[in-house]
């Protein structure tokens, strides 16, 4: 639970007191009483007012509107406000400002512009933390904790170029061992010395590709990847660590942004009490990668519930199109969230900004400064469901029988590559491969390669192209208990510091997989090949497309399922699988088209009865997600079309947690209508 003595789901978002005067101020008290809102964060981005200068602090106003919140039983979700460090601090400590990429110092301005290795940042970041846990640690109504906001500061300026020199040495001890991992005789790169050591950046070993950043040594830049994310996960765990000794029995979380791939987001969730993160879906964005982001975040901390801490009403301001959410599509999106294990629905913003850029982002109370626009009606609406559903689905659990794994690793080692393909991204394959599961809404897990997989009847893992010490024995030894497993080109090929495994990819998963890569051939997206399955499975169609990626594989004990259609390696193996112990390994050799993952699901499912247990037919762009809670099925049935629906539940009884109504036989969803059904047994 979020916070044990607050059972229901929290409902509310960020507010900007700081930006308006005090009639307003109270003015805004009766509109989030009318929206139904319970929670707000504040206040995220008033270092400049809580800090005038070094020596002064200054919380006054902010103890106003502590008082004011709780006199209208609204809790507080209290940010440490250190994502912009005032004016002043960037003038009297300018080695606090970043260098960028290109070798560009920063000026003063923006947000989240600090180098995170700045000792005076993190001094003055942390003094600030602690005098807010000193002050609102006896306020009753304090919630939660939020540090800073949306982290994302790499900085290669001097002080980092030491701090990641003092990094490697506690990560390789030796500089001859350094070499060796960076493979530094390439080029005739060999160093003698730590400090012979230089960031990796556009000035030296890196340079923006046609469509991703390139370097010319894979190693050192996928080190500096590690480093700064470690770096700025310290700058969180200072504050984390100054609020616990003056609150320990809150939690602490900051807003994570989904698939971020800056930020080593599991390992920063060691060190989270819960998952935040932020869900602003671009125009046209599918259901199926929102989801996504929902499940990647609640698999940080091994199925937690997580918060959604930002969304917007309805439109944002910095997407290339903002559209305002149609009637029904915001509700929907909040749903979303809890259907796939959040506990919370926050919005970014309470109150819409006048002016700077984001005063045409959405908020609860609008320009209009009225309840009676569409959204604000929307939102108190949703309000008013959401505290009738009380602590009903609080705690849930979310159980899937299929994992696939995630690596921020694997995924900055992939796009450093130098080859094999610039259509090659990380992110559109483990999307394909979730959509397959998510279109049939079969739940799904995301995993570390390390963890343990008993739980699991498949896992996944879509070019594993990185295998880090033990990963190979621990996917084998989930395989040989009778475990499924599934990989694909571009697998098995280099270590931890991306240096090539010897002896022939996918190195230690050969013998596994029963066959060994010979080459990998590389096409414009344009060029297609085909899978041509030999009949051996049910659910498939005789022929596929397939493009981008082409492996050219040799057996050692694998059966073929589909072969080549064309080239000179038609004839050749493209799909297999592998018997190892009780389990099954198979192989994708090339990129297919998303009706082969569609049927290779089907197929799945039927072999392992991976559905939900509701039992009423699929429905194109019908979402239906399970969480149990006391031994109860909650079943999430949320409709996306933009037509009616109707679902045969197929004579099983429910209750419908939103409106109290028994539920059986006919389902009848109107466009983006949501059912929240507790089955009865």
């Amino acid at each position: 639970m979020i916070n044990s003595k607050l059972p229901f789901i929290l409902y509310g978002g960020d507010y900007n007191p700081d930006q308006w005067p005090q009639e307003i101020i109270e003015k805004d008290m009766h509109l989030l009483k009318l929206a139904n809102i319970n929670i707000v964060t504040l206040p995220v981005f008033s270092w400049a007012l809580l800090q005038p200068d070094e020596d002064t602090y200054n919380f006054e106003w902010l103890d106003k509107i502590f008082d004011l919140l709780k006199q209208n039983n609204i809790y507080v979700c209290l940010a440490t406000s250190t994502a912009a460090q005032p004016a002043w601090m960037s003038r009297k400590y300018p080695e606090m400002l970043p260098v960028d990429f290109h070798g560009s110092k920063r000026k003063h301005g923006g947000r989240v512009k600090f180098c995170p290795n700045s000792t005076k940042y993190r001094e003055l970041s942390v003094k600030l933390a602690t005098k807010l846990a000193e002050r609102y640690k006896d306020y009753s109504n304090l919630a939660i904790w939020h540090v800073a906001n949306e982290y994302d500061n790499y900085c290669y300026c001097g002080h980092c170029q030491e701090e990641f020199r003092q990094w490697l040495k506690n990560r390789y001890k030796t500089i001859d061992n350094l070499n060796n991992a960076w493979n530094m005789n390439f080029w005739g790169h060999t160093v003698y010395s730590w400090d012979e050591i230089v960031a990796p950046s556009a000035l030296n070993e890196m340079w923006d590709g046609p469509s991703k950043t390139c370097t010319t040594f894979q190693g050192m830049a996928l080190d500096y990847n590690r480093f700064m994310s470690d770096s700025i996960l310290a700058c969180y765990i200072g504050e984390y660590n100054a609020i616990k000794k003056t609150t320990p029995d809150i939690k602490i979380t900051t807003n994570f942004m989904g698939a971020f791939k800056p930020l080593d987001y599991f390992k920063w969730a060691e060190y989270m009490d819960v998952i935040s993160w932020d869900n602003y879906p671009s125009y046209g964005d599918s259901p199926s990668n929102v989801a996504m982001s929902h499940d990647l975040m609640r698999g940080l901390k091994s199925g937690d519930s997580f918060m959604l801490i930002e969304q917007s009403p309805s439109q944002a301001n910095w997407q290339p199109y903002n559209s305002v959410k149609r009637p029904g599509e915001m509700k929907l999106q909040s749903y979303q969230a809890l259907a796939h294990g959040a506990d919370s629905v926050m919005f970014f913003q309470m109150r819409q900004s006048i002016g700077a850029c984001e005063k045409y982002h959405a908020a609860v109370i609008s320009h209009a400064d009225s309840e009676n626009t569409r959204i604000f009606k929307e939102c108190a609406a949703l309000g008013k469901e959401l505290n009738a559903l009380g602590d009903s689905i609080i705690d849930s659990k979310y159980n899937s029988k299929v994992g696939i794994i995630f690596d921020w690793d694997n995924w900055w080692a992939v796009e450093f590559s130098s080859g094999p393909s610039i259509e090659l991204k990380y992110l559109p394959q483990i999307q394909k491969y979730y959509a397959g599961f998510h279109n049939k809404n079969i739940p799904v897990d995301f995993v570390k390669p390390n963890d343990d997989f008993s739980k699991y009847d498949i896992i996944i893992a879509p070019v594993l192209y990185m295998l880090k010490d033990n990963v190979a024995d621990n996917i084998k030894n989930f395989v040989s208990k009778g475990g499924t497993f599934i990989t694909t080109f571009f697998s098995g090929y280099v270590d931890e510091n991306d240096r090539v495994k010897i002896g022939g990819y996918p190195s230690e998963l050969r013998d596994l997989l029963g066959l060994w890569v010979e080459e990998l051939d590389a096409l414009p997206p344009e060029i297609n090949n085909s899978i041509q399955m030999n009949g051996s499975l049910d659910n498939f169609d005789y022929e596929y497309k397939c493009n981008m990626l082409f492996d050219i594989i040799n057996l050692e004990g694998a059966t073929t399922l589909g072969t080549y259609g064309s080239d000179f390696y038609r004839g050749r193996p493209v799909f297999t699988c592998n018997k190892y112990g009780n389990g099954d390994a198979y192989y994708i050799a090339s990129n297919p088209e998303t009706k082969f993952v569609d049927d290779l699901v089907t197929y799945l499912d039927s072999k392992h009865s991976l559905s939900l247990s509701l039992g009423c037919d699929i429905q194109f762009g019908t979402e239906i997600t399970k969480r149990v809670k006391n031994d109860k099925n909650i079943f999430f049935i949320l409709n996306h079309n933009d037509k009616s629906i109707t679902l045969n539940l197929k004579n099983k009884s429910f209750i419908n947690l939103i409106t109290n109504e028994n539920i059986t036989d006919d389902l009848l969803l109107n466009s983006r209508d949501v059912f929240i059904l507790e089955e009865i047994i």
